[in-house]
């Protein structure tokens, strides 16, 4: 059946004879109804109307909604602005600002000291105010045991500041009363090492007494020179042997040995072991004298097998951040201090509390001369640690890096079963422990031409 509609939507066409024809003046012409026009004109119309009818509902729809949201907003913001005085200061219920509780642990109340002074804005107040630390009102109370002595001299107001001195082990009351001393004149250098910056600087720590893991050393993995195209300079990193550590006086032969190769560096402090931290200090302050523009540094121990041309090709394939971020080694992680005394490294509560950061173990690592420069600069602002790689490692974390776990690096030797094998050096950067023999030894195995692995 055909759809019955107003006449008025074909307004341009007579009726065809459905009844009797109706006058065009006649009123009820409006309401007339007839079959639509079945042309394609037509349906064209019709089709555009409908879809005129669509678009104004659903513009009308649109309004209605950001209408309502604007609504929406206008009712939210009269209700905040109802629920406060803009007029009156806003003041917290409670102190926003949580004064850092002073520790009972030796180490740690000096580095809250530190951290005090090398907090910019205290630095920027006395650049302006031309005032010193005591006088400004930040400061605490407590900051105020510091005095303008020589910082080398033994400070024995450290004997008061810890509950349990006396009962302490003596390498620890001789580390603590020199623990702020950093400046030791140097009994030996080596300034025109670097003349040439190197790829790579072997920087080995050392005692006086070990003049044969030294020249094995040169004889084998750290021999000064050209390698596989790259520049690689060898420095010994010494301090003093003393008569109380029970030494020979070997001062005459270490002075015969830098004349002799030149690579020693020596400063005249008492080497012990917790005084390998201010031996690693010392150096990144020759290093950024002497050395700036070194491009890789291995720091390591003079009981160690390194396999160099390893570390070559490794540090060839390097880019961008990776290169200048570079910290890599045996990295130790959820360590802390060893509270048993019978321990190598024990630390007392009274002198440290807290978990250590990552740290690389101390018988070597690898790290860009890019992160030497900066370890030089933030360990200024570090207390000195009597265990030197978990200083490093605090030094890091100040920095906002973290060292790197690789593979290649065995700080507790291999399975016996492989030591005598050859290739299983072939990739591996470090083996820990070697004589001087079994240095010499695997470097002849592994620079062996016809070694096929």
């Amino acid at each position: 059946m055909q759809p019955a509609l107003p006449s008025q939507f074909w307004p341009n066409h007579r009726h065809r004879g459905f009844g009797p024809s109706w006058p065009e003046s006649s009123p009820l012409m409006e309401l007339t109804i007839d079959v639509p026009c079945a042309c394609s004109s037509c349906g064209e119309r019709i089709f555009r109307m409908h879809s005129s009818r669509k678009k104004t509902k659903l513009l009308g729809v649109m309004m209605m909604i950001n209408f309502l949201i604007y609504i929406l907003v206008e009712v939210t913001r009269s209700y905040g602005q109802g629920k406060q005085d803009n007029t009156q200061p806003r003041v917290p219920p409670k102190r926003f600002w949580k004064k850092p509780e002073l520790s009972e642990a030796f180490w740690n109340r000096e580095q809250q000291f530190l951290d005090h002074i090398y907090n910019p804005l205290i630095i920027s107040a006395v650049s302006t105010s031309n005032s010193s630390f005591q006088e400004l009102p930040q400061l605490s109370d407590w900051l105020n045991h510091t005095t303008e002595a020589d910082l080398c001299e033994p400070d024995l107001s450290i004997t008061m500041q810890i509950k349990d001195y006396n009962s302490l082990p003596q390498r620890f009351k001789d580390f603590l009363l020199y623990m702020r001393c950093r400046s030791y004149p140097m009994l030996a250098d080596a300034p025109g090492v670097c003349s040439d910056p190197p790829f790579l600087l072997l920087a080995i720590k050392s005692l006086a007494p070990h003049f044969d893991r030294r020249q094995a050393i040169r004889q084998s993995w750290g021999r000064a020179g050209i390698l596989d195209n790259r520049r690689v300079v060898t420095v010994f990193l010494l301090g003093s042997i003393e008569a109380v550590d029970h030494f020979p006086d070997l001062s005459g032969m270490v002075r015969h040995e830098a004349a002799l190769h030149g690579d020693l560096l020596q400063w005249d402090y008492r080497d012990t072991f917790f005084n390998l931290t201010l031996k690693e200090v010392l150096f990144l302050e020759w290093l950024g004298n002497r050395c700036p523009l070194a491009h890789y540094i291995f720091k390591g121990d003079d009981d160690v097998f390194v396999n160099t041309r390893h570390i070559l090709r490794y540090l060839g394939g390097l880019s961008g951040a990776a290169a200048r971020d570079l910290f890599v080694g045996d990295v130790i992680t959820n360590a802390g201090p060893h509270r048993d005394k019978k321990l190598k490294y024990y630390i007392p509560e009274s002198v440290f509390v807290g978990p250590y950061p990552p740290y690389a173990g101390g018988g070597g690592y690898l790290y860009s001369g890019n992160v030497a420069l900066r370890l030089k600069n933030v360990s200024q602002h570090i207390s000195l640690f009597p265990i030197d790689d978990v200083y490093t490692g605090m030094c890091l974390q100040r920095l906002g890096l973290v060292p790197e776990k690789h593979k290649g690096f065995r700080t507790f030797n291999i399975d016996e079963k492989y030591r005598e094998n050859a290739c299983a050096y072939q990739s591996l950067m470090l083996v820990h422990p070697r004589s001087p023999q079994e240095m010499i030894k695997i470097w002849s195995w592994i620079s062996d031409p016809g070694l096929n692995c």
